[in-house]
């Protein structure tokens, strides 16, 4: 047992010194009295002043120990843990008083928080006037790059992400290697790209390579910016390659046999013209029998021609997908009058959007012209290999003479004016007019897409997708061990599992994570996955963290998750509380986690062994924390705090001379031996 007593808190163990000192000064007096008494066997008051006296010393120390724990010691811890959470946050937002003995220390104390945060603030107003110019640029650039179609990334000297775009991150979406202070060999090959980055001209020169990502293949323009820093723009040339390999070249190759089969019909026809009419029967027969072949071929190669024109022009760059309600929307928008309003189920179609519309409008004015009417209807009905869109009324249907008006106007507000023919042949199109039992409607079949729902919400503005200062980072080869606190890329995770008896059953549920990159809590760059643990989740532990059964039903397993999850970590640090409960969740043997480990629990611990409660919640309370509603006891939402509970130890460390990785994990070390691996 000498190794638990070893083990107990300081506090612990002068407490018990106390109790230890006073049970053994009331049981020597009680002795001491029973002698005294036997000896000279007093009456009356002179014996009670004997036990009462030999009682005294034992009475006192445990008396004198009790008023300093509550009016000295309780009240010096509690004056502890706010110097704490002052350090670690000093605009938190009011300071409880000391109690006790202390008491009189609080205005001073007071007045020490409110002039340290006054200085904090003048301190914040001369940072922020000073940096008001650079902010406004900043803040253009981002909104540039956040509607700028075309994938960015930017890299230090170190091939590490600085910046990235929102294209980017759609071209990228789901690779566990997008991420700031990622390296870019996480994300694409880069023995082709570190040779031409190390190559790259100082004075703005541009070089191109082709790599391949998933099953397309990307053009990359390189450029060196000033400093060391390389942008890279990313265009997929699949498509192009599609075009030029494959209808394109279909024609390139149908052109040479046309003008064969063309040279050998004229050659035979002007033979046969000039050869008598009575001579050469046989040859007559012959140059008439190349004709018929020639003809026949000249007729095939023409309807490969054709289906080649036709290939090539459905995939015509200005053919995008569209989503039939945000067109009826762009068309009543561009329309005072007359007005038209989607019926039925939306649908995916293909179009050139501004040409579309513009023909669209001029139709709607052709049939409100035609038929004094005011409101359209506009439907969209799916076929095998079309959509057909339709505009519905009230009336007879559109005569075929003002049909053909309409398909012979010309678009005189597009570039070079083209009629409404060549928008119909542009889209593989035709249109008419038919009745439909309850009025008429004109129909226009349009190229479909096989994509089934709604489009998706607008990504938000990201919080953050640039940190320029990782260039300052040490390189990545360099020992972690020597790694400055703040210069760490940290990954903060937690689990939920079906309870708390790893070793005999209970399985991981859920992970989740967020990432720690300079200093910054990076809001978006995040990690969640339900688990299926292939068994029953109790229902005492459902009623701890929500999760049932029907929650991780259909999930993927730990060893399809936790590969995906060592991908997303890379080469940072490992941060949990309580890491030695999560880490037994996670080590399966699917993946392989051999980083170094960060554990706030025990950080905690060796920065306050005389403070109780070093659980989550009570250090959330502690360091003005809050969980998001709803968030506790989830794993994305209990590694936030987590991340957010070492940003405010961390300050803590670094004041006390704990600078660098190697220094936090032996300090942590200290702690070890008061580890509880069931602490929540």
């Amino acid at each position: 047992m000498a190794w638990r007593v070893s083990g107990l808190p300081r506090r612990h163990r002068l407490v018990g010194l106390w109790l230890l000192l006073s049970g053994a000064g009331l049981l020597g007096g009680a002795l001491f009295a029973a002698w005294l008494d036997s000896l000279y066997q007093p009456h009356g008051m002179a014996r009670l002043a004997l036990w009462l006296g030999c009682f005294s010393g034992g009475a006192t120390l445990l008396a004198s120990g009790f008023v300093l724990e509550r009016r000295l010691f309780t009240p010096l811890r509690h004056l502890q843990g706010q110097l704490a959470r002052l350090a670690a946050h000093p605009d938190a937002p009011e300071v409880s008083p000391p109690t006790g003995w202390l008491r009189d220390l609080g205005a001073d104390l007071a007045r020490i928080h409110s002039a340290w945060q006054e200085d904090r603030r003048r301190l914040d107003d001369a940072r922020t006037e000073g940096a008001r110019d650079a902010t406004r640029v900043s803040q253009r650039l981002e909104a540039l790059l956040q509607t700028l179609g075309t994938p960015l990334l930017l890299c230090d000297r170190h091939h590490r992400l600085l910046l990235y775009n929102q294209a980017a991150e759609r071209l990228f979406a789901g690779h566990p290697g997008l991420g700031l202070g990622k390296a870019l060999g996480d994300l694409l090959p880069t023995k082709g790209l570190a040779e031409i980055m190390a190559t790259l001209s100082e004075h703005g020169g541009c070089r191109e390579v082709l790599i391949p990502h998933d099953e397309h293949w990307l053009h990359v323009d390189l450029r060196r910016l000033t400093g060391d820093e390389t942008l890279l723009t990313l265009t997929d040339a699949t498509t192009t390659w599609a075009r030029e390999f494959g209808p394109q070249a279909d024609v390139d190759r149908l052109l040479p046999a046309l003008r064969r089969h063309g040279a050998g019909l004229i050659s035979a026809a002007d033979a046969l013209a000039h050869l008598p009419r009575d001579d050469s029967p046989e040859l007559r027969r012959r140059l008439e029998t190349v004709i018929d072949e020639e003809g026949d071929a000249l007729g095939a190669s023409l309807e490969r021609l054709g289906e080649a024109h036709d290939a090539l022009r459905r995939q015509g760059e200005r053919l995008v997908p569209l989503w039939s309600n945000d067109l009826w929307a762009a068309l009543d928008e561009r329309l005072t009058t007359p007005t038209i309003t989607p019926v039925g189920m939306p649908a995916w179609l293909k179009g050139d959007a501004p040409v579309l519309l513009e023909a669209l409008a001029g139709l709607l004015e052709t049939l409100a012209e035609h038929t004094g009417l005011a409101e359209f209807d506009g439907e969209l009905c799916l076929g095998n290999h079309r959509v057909y869109l339709d505009i519905c009324w009230q009336g007879e249907t559109l005569p075929h003479r003002r049909l053909e008006d309409w398909r012979h106007r010309r678009l005189e507000r597009l570039p070079h004016s083209p009629s409404v023919e060549d928008v119909l042949r542009q889209h593989a199109s035709d249109v008419w007019s038919l009745s439909d039992g309850n009025g008429a409607r004109l129909r226009l079949p349009l190229p479909a897409l096989p994509r089934t729902g709604a489009p998706r919400q607008a990504i938000p503005p990201r919080p953050e997708f640039h940190d320029f200062d990782i260039a300052n980072l040490p390189a990545p080869d360099i020992e972690r061990a020597h790694h400055a606190l703040h210069e760490l890329e940290i990954v903060a995770f937690d689990t939920e599992t079906t309870g708390l008896a790893l070793r005999e059953g209970d399985r991981l549920i859920s992970l989740g994570a967020c990432r720690i990159v300079n200093g910054r809590l990076l809001a978006d760059e995040t990690f969640e996955q339900h688990v299926d643990p292939c068994r029953p989740i109790p229902p005492a532990s459902t009623a701890i963290h929500g999760l049932s059964d029907r929650d991780v039903a259909g999930a993927p397993t730990a060893d399809q998750v936790l590969p995906r999850f060592r991908d997303y970590i890379g080469n940072a640090v490992l941060l949990a509380h309580n890491a030695a409960f999560d880490m037994l969740a996670i080590q399966t043997g699917a993946a392989d986690f051999d980083m170094p480990i960060i554990d706030t629990l025990l950080l905690s611990r060796a920065l306050d062994p005389g403070l109780d409660g070093h659980d989550l919640d009570t250090l959330a309370a502690r360091y003005g924390l809050r969980f998001a509603p709803g968030t506790r006891h989830t794993a994305l939402g209990d590694a936030r705090v987590t991340a957010r509970l070492w940003l405010a130890l961390r300050r803590r460390l670094e004041a006390r001379g704990i600078e660098s990785l190697s220094d936090a994990l032996a300090f942590q070390a200290t702690a070890l031996d008061r580890e509880d691996a069931c602490t929540p």
